[in-house]
């Protein structure tokens, strides 16, 4: 897997026919409209439109998440699937399209259901491919609740290798980046840290290491807190060398309380994620 690859989960290398619109007033010049009448619909325009607004927003994104939900988030599609999910992808952006990032609502963690990014899709390619690998939910994490420019993005990826590891969630891969708000929408990604983490040993390799029948010695004792407890830690950047970590800009193209899509500026690939319970 090449973490250097730069994408928001792992660090790399109208105006028209204005001219033909009548002015307001022009209507009752032009038509013989009750006034009664004319207030009546405006009102009812003004009244329903939010409503259908936000109806139409969730219909189209319940569509995306339709189409998206048997490509396995993304490891298996066709042509056709990977047009109607952008088409879809396209439809969502546009009811969210210019307006600031709110920063209040990406606060939180985000579940993956789907992604076009290499990095992301090498790591489920390798899972469908090794039956000892397992990869399990995907989180993106951000902190950045009490922040008014920026804030703390942790990728998070649930991986195993059973039965050594319990199924699917045997171990933490997470990679930390600082993010600051460059425009609207984007965000720069300067990424900071590689870890691995959260060790969780399978049945067979704990009782290996400590026999249930046996006494459990305090050295065999000592290797099952040691691997519980293990981390390991890469640092990206190296401020004694002066070496600059490896950065990727985000497009955040859409966000709303439960559902967040992004693009890789440069060609990273598409995300789309859902609101997930905060991780422990």
């Amino acid at each position: 897997m090449d973490l250097a690859l730069a994408s928001p989960l792992f660090p790399s290398n109208v105006t028209r026919g204005i001219d033909k619109i009548k002015p307001f007033s022009s209507i009752f010049a032009t038509r013989k409209v009750p006034a009664r009448k004319l207030f009546h619909c405006l009102a009812a325009v003004a009244t329903q439109t939010p409503q259908t607004v936000e109806f139409d927003v969730e219909s189209k994104k319940y569509e995306l998440l339709r189409a998206v939900q048997d490509t396995q988030r993304g490891l298996v599609t066709t042509d056709d699937q990977r047009s109607s999910i952008e088409e879809a992808l396209v439809t969502v952006e546009g009811y969210n399209k210019g307006a600031p990032l709110d920063l209040v609502k990406l606060d939180g963690t985000w579940r993956l259901q789907y992604t076009s990014a290499p990095d992301v899709l090498i790591l489920l390619e390798a899972a469908e491919r090794l039956s000892f690998f397992q990869v399990g939910q995907i989180f993106q994490k951000f902190e950045c609740k009490d922040q008014s420019n920026g804030g703390i993005i942790r990728n998070v990826v649930r991986w195993s290798v059973p039965p050594l590891l319990e199924e699917e969630d045997g171990a933490t891969l997470l990679v930390s980046a600082k993010f600051s708000v460059v425009s609207v929408r984007n965000i720069y990604l300067q990424f900071e840290e590689i870890s691995v983490q959260n060790i969780k040993i399978g049945e067979q390799l704990q009782a290996l290491i400590a026999p249930a029948l046996l006494p459990r010695s305090f050295l065999s004792l000592q290797i099952l807190q040691f691997l519980r407890t293990f981390k390991a830690q890469i640092p990206v950047s190296d401020p004694g060398t002066g070496r600059q970590s490896v950065g990727g800009l985000y497009y955040l193209s859409y966000l709303d309380a439960n559902m967040l899509l992004g693009r890789a500026v440069g060609g990273g690939g598409v995300f789309v994620f859902t609101k997930a319970q905060p991780l422990e």
